[in-house]
């Protein structure tokens, strides 16, 4: 029996192209509509999985540590994200408070625990349960993962803040700092590959 050839298609325009080995940095563009096919995977799935470990762990340190400490006439306050949220729904910004909870906490959580489980069985070249559902939610996910803007607003608030307050960063704004750099690692790598890199397991 003949194989079948290594082809992949564009998800926007549907040209077919046979699948060819990138080099490092490299990067497949679709010649009709110019959309990215395929990069050069330059981690390997275990890399991947201590990854995501990493920021899971970054994940609930930023979430429960303090983000920014203000003293004021020898008076200290500090608060957390989800003190943040709560005084911005109590002051009657709700939507705002909701859109924060969304983006910071519930979307980078989705997208920290599907790459957890598909990763997890992936080590083993096998696909998880409910791989698809999984792949398919991770694409639409991602672009509302928004802490590179969160950290932005943060940095602009401190050196504000700074004019009227002592401001000492806490352990929680550099837990954001950090879990914005490892979710940039992610956003370089393509997540399609893992179709390739394991097989269905009948169970």
């Amino acid at each position: 029996m003949q194989k079948a050839p290594d082809l992949i298609i564009c998800e926007h325009c549907d040209t077919v192209y046979r699948r060819r080995h990138l080099a490092r940095g490299e990067v497949a563009r679709c010649v009709n509509c110019g959309a990215v096919l395929e990069r050069h995977q330059w981690l390997g799935i275990d890399a991947q999985f201590a990854l995501i470990m990493a920021a899971a762990i970054v994940f609930v340190i930023a979430n429960v540590s303090p983000i920014v400490t203000l003293g004021f006439s020898g008076m200290l306050a500090d608060t957390t994200l989800w003190g943040a949220v709560i005084a911005m729904w109590n002051d009657g910004a709700q939507i705002v408070a909701a859109l924060t909870a969304l983006t910071l906490f519930f979307f980078p959580l989705v997208q920290i625990t599907l790459f957890g489980w598909v990763l997890l069985f992936a080590r083993r070249g096998e696909r998880a349960p409910g791989f698809g559902m999984a792949m398919s939610t991770l694409v639409k996910v991602k672009p509302w993962s928004m802490i590179e803007v969160f950290m932005l607003g943060v940095l602009v608030a401190v050196v504000k803040a700074h004019t009227y307050f002592d401001v000492v960063p806490g352990a929680g704004v550099w837990a954001f700092g950090f879990l914005t750099l490892l979710i940039t690692v992610f956003a370089s790598h393509d997540p399609r590959n893992l179709w390739e890199q394991t097989k269905e397991v009948r169970r």
